[in-house]
């Protein structure tokens, strides 16, 4: 559960610190080659709406774990926004109505698994420990955030931005893999109690 969160949170900062600077560049390399590119506020509005969008996700993703299971929910969330941070490479420099929808769906995706990692913590840990746990996972976590935060500007300056935000999905992916052994591991049959003697 924990190593589902830490993975959720790699990314999910990272990805709000840095979105507009990743869209102001992505304009730069257009207008660079003479290409259209959205003015300087509508940039700030876009960085804005990518952030703000997360707020359906938040609803999408409670809805619909509470249909399909907590840890599918997570799986699909982290699958999409790790998709996102890849594609990031390829719609980098291109019109922005490739780049638009990308980072929507991003924002969307990338906050609509949030409220299921303390949910779940709270299902899984005994009663008397889940405030503890609670405690944990988030001081885990947003420790680790501070890592990826600091950790874009220098792949930025070592590669660009073309390769700066596909590191982010390494946390998805670690997360898809922790979110599947749970899985695994709630859907299991409970072994059967030892005999009495």
């Amino acid at each position: 559960m924990t190593a589902g969160y830490l993975g959720h949170m790699w990314e999910l900062y990272s990805f709000w610190v840095w979105i507009a600077p990743f869209l102001s560049a992505s304009a730069a390399v257009r207008a660079a080659r003479g290409l259209a590119v959205p003015g300087a506020g509508m940039l700030k509005l876009l960085a804005f709406s990518t952030i703000a969008i997360g707020a359906v996700g938040c609803v999408w993703g409670g809805r619909i774990a509470d249909r399909i299971g907590r840890e599918r929910l997570v799986i699909a969330a982290l699958a999409t926004s790790g998709t996102c941070a890849i594609l990031s490479s390829v719609v980098f420099g291109l019109s922005f109505w490739l780049v638009i929808p990308l980072v929507w769906v991003w924002g969307v995706a990338v906050i609509a698994d949030s409220a299921q990692f303390s949910a779940s913590v709270t299902e899984v840990a005994p009663p008397h420990a889940g405030g503890t746990a609670l405690t944990l996972q988030t001081s885990l976590g947003f420790l680790l955030t501070m890592l990826s935060i600091q950790l874009v500007p220098p792949l930025v300056s070592l590669a660009g931005w073309r390769f700066a935000f596909p590191v982010l999905a390494l946390g998805p992916a670690a997360g898809i893999a922790a979110m599947r052994r749970l899985r695994a591991f709630r859907l299991s049959p409970s072994p059967l109690p030892a005999p009495q003697t």
